[in-house]
C-alpha cells in the first residue's frame, strides 16, 4: 500500500518535496528574471513576484501542487500598462486594486465560472504550452539567448523575432559550447530518470536538475580553461544573472505604490484587466493541474482567487510583478514529483535566499542546461496516447483541442484558449441543434417528437424536416418533452398549419407551447 499512497507517509512526502523544490527553483529563477525584463518593470521585480507566489500564495491556495508567479500571458499588458500609466509606481497601485478585485471574486465564489471551459481546451492548453516551451527552449539550447526567458508569445518581446524565425537563426548559427551543455543535460534527465524508475533510492533522493546545473557550470568552467572557443563567458548573454545587491538595504530595492495614481481613470481599467487576465489564467492552470495531479486532488477555484487575490495585494505593495497560477512551474513541480504544497513552499524560500546569498553562484549557470530542464517538462505534457484518446472522442472534442494548440503556438496563451472555447461551444450549440428533435416515418404517418428544449439553433433543422413533408401524410408533433419552445421555433411550427391544409397534409401540434424554463410540464410518466 505504501507505494499507492506516497502522501499518507510523511518521510516520504517530504523528501520528495524538497527534491522537487529544487528543480522548480532552478526552472523558476530564470523564469522570474525573464518575465520582469520582458515586462519592462524593474529587474528585481520578477523575483518578488515569484517568492510572493511561491511564499503567500502557496499558503493560501487550496491547491497542492500549484504554483503561482509572474506570469509570460501578463507580460505584454504590464508593460503597456507601465507606459500608460506613466511610471511603475502608478502600475503598482492598478496591481493592488486589482487583487482587491479578486478578493471580490473569491468572496462571490466566482471560481465556478472555471468548470464552463470545456476539458478539450483545458487538455490543448496543457498540449499547446508543452510543444511552445520545447520551441522558445530550444534556441537557448543551441546557444542562442536573444529572446527573454519566459517570453512565450510567437511574436517575441526582446529581439522581434517571432517562434520560427528564431528556431532557424538558431539552427543556422548554433554555439558548440551550449550545444554540448544541452545535450549532456539531457542525457542526465532521461538518465536519472531511467535509474528512478528502476527503484535505485540513490537517483531517488539526490535532484537530477541540481546534478545538471553542477555538471553545466563545470562543463562550461571547463571550455574556458581546454576549450576557449567553447566556453559561454560569464555574461549576461548566456547565463542566470541576478542583480547584485551587496550592500543594499531592504526597502533601496523595493518600489511602493504611488497613491497619487488612484485620481486616474486609467488605473481603474487597468486594474479591472489585471483582475480579469490574472483570474483567468489562474483558473485554467488549476483545472489543469486537477488533471496533471496524480492523486486527482479536488482544490477549491473560488478560495484559489482569494489567494490570487492576498498575493497580487501584497506583491503590488512592496514592488513584484503581478502574480498566477502558471502552467509551466505547475507542470515542472508535478513531473519533479511534488506531493505537497511544500514543494511550493521552499521554492519560495529558495528563491528569497537566492536574492541575497546566492547570486555569485547562480549567475555561473548556463542557460542551455536550464533549456534542458524546461525541455523535458515540456515533452512531459505531450503525451501521444491522449493525443489518439482525444481524436478517439470524434471531431466535436478534436477540433477544439486542434484549434487550441495551434492558436497559442502562433498567438499567445490566452489568445489560444479564446480561439479553442469558441471553436468548442459552437460544437456544442451544434450537436445540441443536431439532437433537439427526431423525425420517425411509417409509411404516410410522421412523428416530429422533441427530445428537449428547442432553441432557435433548431429551427432550419426542423424547416427542413416540415418542407419535406408530402401530399398526403399524417403528422403529429409532439412536444411534450421540451420545457421550452423558442420564439422563431413556435411560429415557424403555427404558421406552417396552414401550409400543411394547402398540400392536403393532416397536421396536429400536441403540448407545443411556448413555456418558459420555470414553468411545469405536463408529459405523462
Amino acid at each position: 500500500m505504501a507505494p499507492d499512497l506516497p502522501v499518507r507517509h510523511p518521510t516520504d512526502h517530504i523528501r520528495k518535496d524538497l527534491t522537487a523544490s529544487v528543480s522548480l527553483f532552478l526552472a523558476s529563477l530564470p523564469l522570474c528574471l525573464g518575465i520582469a525584463l520582458a515586462s519592462g518593470g524593474p529587474s528585481l521585480s520578477g523575483l518578488i513576484a515569484g517568492i510572493i507566489g511561491g511564499l503567500v500564495v502557496g499558503a493560501l491556495s487550496d491547491s497542492e501542487v500549484s504554483v503561482s508567479g509572474p506570469a509570460a500571458g501578463l507580460a505584454v499588458i504590464v508593460a503597456d500598462a507601465i507606459r500608460s500609466l506613466g511610471s511603475y509606481e502608478s502600475f503598482l497601485v492598478a496591481l493592488v486594486l486589482a487583487g482587491l478585485i479578486q478578493l471580490v471574486l473569491g468572496f462571490l465564489k466566482a471560481g465556478r465560472l472555471s468548470s464552463f471551459f470545456p476539458n478539450s481546451v483545458v487538455r490543448g492548453m496543457l498540449v499547446g504550452i508543452g510543444i511552445v516551451i520545447i520551441l522558445k527552449q530550444i534556441p537557448h539550447a543551441l546557444g542562442r539567448d536573444t529572446d527573454f526567458e519566459g517570453d512565450f508569445e510567437f511574436q517575441q518581446l526582446a529581439d522581434r523575432e517571432n517562434t520560427l524565425t528564431e528556431l532557424v537563426r538558431a539552427f543556422a548559427d548554433p554555439a558548440p559550447g551550449a550545444v554540448i551543455i544541452s545535450v549532456v543535460s539531457l542525457a542526465i534527465l532521461l538518465g536519472w530518470s531511467a535509474m528512478t524508475n528502476r527503484g535505485n533510492r540513490f537517483f531517488d533522493w539526490l535532484p537530477a536538475a541540481l546534478v545538471v546545473v553542477v555538471a553545466g557550470v563545470g562543463l562550461n568552467q571547463l571550455f574556458r580553461v581546454s576549450m576557449p572557443e567553447w566556453y559561454l563567458g560569464d555574461s549576461s548573454g548566456h547565463m542566470v544573472r541576478i542583480p547584485d545587491l551587496s550592500g543594499a538595504s531592504l526597502s533601496s530595492l523595493m518600489n511602493f505604490p504611488d497613491l497619487s495614481a488612484l485620481g486616474s481613470g486609467r488605473v481603474y481599467v487597468v486594474a479591472l484587466t489585471l483582475a480579469l487576465v490574472a483570474s483567468l489564467e489562474a483558473l485554467l492552470n488549476l483545472e489543469a493541474s486537477e488533471r496533471l495531479d496524480p492523486l486527482r486532488r479536488v482544490p477549491s477555484s473560488s478560495r484559489e482567487l482569494v489567494a490570487q487575490g492576498i498575493g497580487n495585494i501584497t506583491s503590488g505593495l512592496v514592488g513584484g510583478l503581478p502574480v498566477t497560477s502558471v502552467v509551466v512551474r505547475t507542470t515542472t513541480n508535478i513531473v519533479s514529483g511534488a506531493q505537497t504544497r511544500l514543494s511550493t513552499l521552499v521554492n519560495g524560500g529558495l528563491l528569497l535566499l537566492s536574492l541575497f546569498f546566492a547570486g555569485s553562484i547562480l549567475n555561473h549557470i548556463p542557460l542551455a542546461c536550464l533549456a534542458a530542464l524546461l525541455i523535458v517538462v515540456g515533452v512531459n505534457l505531450i503525451k501521444p496516447r491522449v493525443l489518439a484518446a482525444i481524436y478517439g472522442e470524434g471531431m466535436s472534442q478534436f477540433i477544439p483541442f486542434l484549434v487550441t494548440v495551434v492558436g497559442i503556438i502562433f498567438t499567445d496563451l490566452l489568445i489560444g484558449i479564446a480561439m479553442g472555447a469558441v471553436v468548442g461551444l459552437l460544437f456544442v450549440l451544434y450537436t445540441n441543434s443536431q439532437a433537439s428533435f427526431r423525425v420517425i416515418r411509417e409509411g404516410n404517418n410522421v412523428l416530429i417528437k422533441f427530445q428537449r428544449d428547442m432553441y432557435f439553433l433548431s429551427k432550419p433543422q426542423l424547416k427542413e424536416a416540415l418542407q419535406s413533408l408530402r401530399p398526403g401524410d399524417s403528422v403529429l408533433v409532439d412536444g411534450r418533452y421540451a420545457t421550452f419552445v423558442d420564439s422563431d421555433v413556435y411560429t415557424l411550427l403555427v404558421d406552417f398549419a396552414e401550409t400543411a391544409k394547402n398540400q392536403g397534409i393532416k397536421y396536429e401540434l400536441r403540448q407545443v407551447t411556448q413555456r418558459k424554463r420555470n414553468e411545469p410540464t405536463y408529459a405523462p410518466i
